[in-house]
């Protein structure tokens, strides 16, 4: 799959923030200051947040993905070559949400406010 179309996004997701606080190579989205997405590593591959610990594990146990290195273990790593791009996509919408969910009560408030 192409990461530009995961890049555009994960980018078109409301509030999103792209950094790359790993160096070149390494992008990371954020929403409220915490991370949602990572895209970058050797082989290229998207980091995702699971909605818990068994989704995470089912999906490396399945072969749908790998464990995420460095990241906790609700975390999982789909592989640009390999996973279903209709997934990936998916995915980063679910982390999102899933990261916002844990945002204090305040910031959503301010994040979900009329502009």
């Amino acid at each position: 799959m192409n990461s530009t179309l995961l890049i555009q996004a994960a980018g078109a997701l409301p509030h999103s923030t792209p950094e790359e606080p790993f160096g070149p190579g390494v992008q990371v989205w954020k929403i409220g200051g915490k991370i949602f997405a990572v895209l970058g590593g050797e082989p290229v591959g998207l980091t995702v947040k699971c909605a818990d610990i068994e989704t995470s594990r089912l999906l490396i146990e399945l072969g749908k993905a790998v464990k995420a290195p460095y990241f906790h273990a609700s975390w999982a790593r789909f592989e640009l070559e390999t996973a279903a791009p209709e997934d990936m996509l998916r995915r980063i919408e679910e982390s999102y949400a899933q990261v916002k969910s844990g945002l204090p009560k305040k910031l959503r408030a301010a994040l979900d406010a009329p502009c």
